[in-house]
């Protein structure tokens, strides 16, 4: 990853072939993409987003999905392993949580802040090792986009067309060339793509 000039900063999302990242009805319209998101494609994928990752990036609402589950799939021997990985992983890393409504982390190894994405995130690259994984958070990888900060992507393409709902990539975003670095097509059609700065 030539492109950074200190810790490498990636994010993961599954997108829809239209570009969406969740339905028209909210962030709790993900029934769609649920399918394909559980598949060995989408489990070795999610895999390499973690292996090198030191530091977690969320949103608050995921942090509060996200932490209200996988902590209980940690120590669950029915799991599959490649999710339990994920979710010791999840637990036990340093966290970064962007929420304007909470003063304090009810999860361990957990920082609340309230700042501009692109500002926390600079400051995170010029501090400690390891890549920085902003964690299907949307919110922030947008900001990201727009500011120029982030050397890898790795995105779950769904064969869906949703017609409606968020999209990932805006107009107005700075003018970028990417190089995939990996891919994984899955029996439903789903492609595990991987993409680093050019």
């Amino acid at each position: 990853m030539t492109h950074s000039t200190g810790r490498p900063v990636t994010a993961n999302l599954a997108l829809t072939l239209d570009g969406r990242y969740h339905g028209p009805d909210g962030p709790a319209d993900f029934g769609t993409f649920v399918p394909y998101v559980t598949t060995d494609t989408a489990r070795d994928h999610m895999t390499r987003t973690w292996t090198d990752a030191t530091t977690a990036v969320l949103g608050r609402n995921n942090a509060e999905g996200f932490l209200g589950f996988w902590p209980s799939v940690a120590d669950d021997e029915s799991a599959d392993t490649r999710d339990r990985g994920y979710a010791r992983w999840l637990v036990q890393t340093e966290k970064v949580v962007f929420s304007t409504t909470l003063s304090r982390a009810p999860w361990e190894r957990t920082r609340i802040v309230n700042a501009p994405a692109d500002q926390v995130i600079r400051d995170l690259k010029a501090h400690g090792e390891g890549e920085i994984l902003v964690n299907s958070s949307a919110s922030i990888i947008k900001p990201l986009l727009t500011a120029d900060l982030i050397d890898r992507l790795y995105l779950m393409i769904l064969p869906v067309v949703l017609g409606g709902g968020p999209r990932l990539f805006d107009d107005g975003l700075p003018s970028t060339a990417w190089s995939m670095t990996s891919r994984q097509t899955g029996e439903r059609g789903e492609l595990a793509v991987v993409y680093d700065r050019a």
